[in-house]
């Protein structure tokens, strides 16, 4: 048998690393290394245990969060961080901060610490990361079955229509891979690019916030039936479907709260078969890190259409979840480190829009 996965808990809640402990050690592939009651002790604890993944409290005494986040990483710069958060606008802005600090992951546990809804959200969310962070397979059901065996899609050859719009799909790993990826775009950017990245409601506002003022390019949540405009970002609203639709020549953005897809809303699927829908060729679609397989199907559609498709490589991706199914389906036109992909959207976009003024 392969060697469990250690888990150190570090939480200042008795309950809490109690019910994370159980849930935990219920799992087969899985083991608790330890527990800790503050960031302080977690750091004096962490030479000996030698944990493979640590889940961390944002408010806990003597050291919170976001300072053992700063302190861990001094210590190793690569071991998976899962913060535990509240969904509050408080939780949620500390969160995207661990998240900058170099958090690897998050998930919101209930503010009422009901351990019944605690347990429930570990087991839907929290041990499917666990394992897709260290690696491991996954036996869950929330998360979709392992990668098809890779194959080589007969498309026919085409010839690429002029980009008019850029849709991202994201989900683990997107706060710190969007903040690497919109910052490289210039202020002329000459088409609209909308975004679905898997988070709860007032995440998303935040992110929007954090994102527009690190890159020239507007960031902005969706507001329902805004036009898209050119030069400008909008990232779908958390637990809101975005779509897009043209209505008397004018394409317009909106949210809806239909049924979740891939276990999603916003859901990178629903995004994309809108997109179709409306720019069909002219699009270019772009998936970056994420667990599961969300994207998959609205890439078929967009490619089967002629639209391009870039992904994020294997290599710098938290996961390669999303990016990986489009890969390995023969989807993908191109396959890209993350630190690469602004440069193409660039030359797809900025570079085919002045080539095409000069003629």
């Amino acid at each position: 048998m392969p060697a469990k996965k250690r888990v150190l808990i570090v939480d200042d809640a008795v309950v809490v690393r109690k019910t994370l402990s159980d849930a935990i050690g219920s799992d087969s592939a899985l083991e608790v290394a330890g527990t800790a009651s503050n960031g302080r002790l977690a750091l004096a604890k962490f030479p000996t245990l030698k944990p493979d993944i640590v889940l961390l409290d944002i408010e806990m005494p003597e050291m919170d969060g976001l300072e053992t986040v700063r302190q861990l990483r001094l210590i190793d710069a690569h071991i998976p961080i899962i913060m535990f958060s509240t969904l509050t606008e408080h939780g949620a802005s500390a969160t995207l901060e661990a998240l900058a600090l170099g958090a690897t992951d998050y998930v919101t546990k209930p503010s009422n610490r009901d351990m019944t809804e605690t347990l429930e959200t570990v087991s839907r969310e929290l041990i499917p990361r666990i394992h897709a962070l260290c690696h491991l397979p996954d036996v869950h059901t929330e998360i979709l079955p392992a990668l098809p065996p890779p194959r080589i899609a007969a498309w026919k050859p085409r010839i690429l229509s002029p980009v008019q719009v850029v849709a991202i799909g994201v989900s683990t790993g997107g706060p710190d891979a969007l903040a690497r990826l919109l910052p490289s775009l210039p202020a002329n950017f000459p088409v609209p690019i909308v975004i679905a990245q898997h988070m709860p409601p007032i995440f998303t506002s935040l992110l929007a916030t954090r994102l527009s003022a690190k890159s020239v390019v507007p960031v902005r949540e969706c507001v329902s039936g805004e036009p898209l405009q050119s030069g400008c970002a909008v990232l779908a609203a958390g637990d809101f479907h975005m779509v897009v639709s043209q209505e008397k020549g004018i394409v317009l953005t909106k949210s809806h709260q239909g049924p979740k897809e891939n276990f999603c809303r916003p859901s990178v699927d629903v995004l994309f078969h809108s997109i179709a829908r409306v720019y069909g060729a002219r699009a270019l679609a772009v998936i970056l890190t994420g667990m599961g397989q969300d994207g998959l199907k609205g890439c078929e559609t967009l490619r089967s259409l002629g639209a391009r498709i870039y992904v994020q490589d294997e290599a710098s991706s938290v996961v390669w979840g999303m990016p990986g199914f489009v890969a390995r389906s023969g989807l993908a036109d191109k396959i890209l480190p993350l630190d690469q992909i602004g440069a193409e959207i660039v030359r797809a976009t900025v570079l085919q829009s002045a080539a095409r003024n000069q003629s």
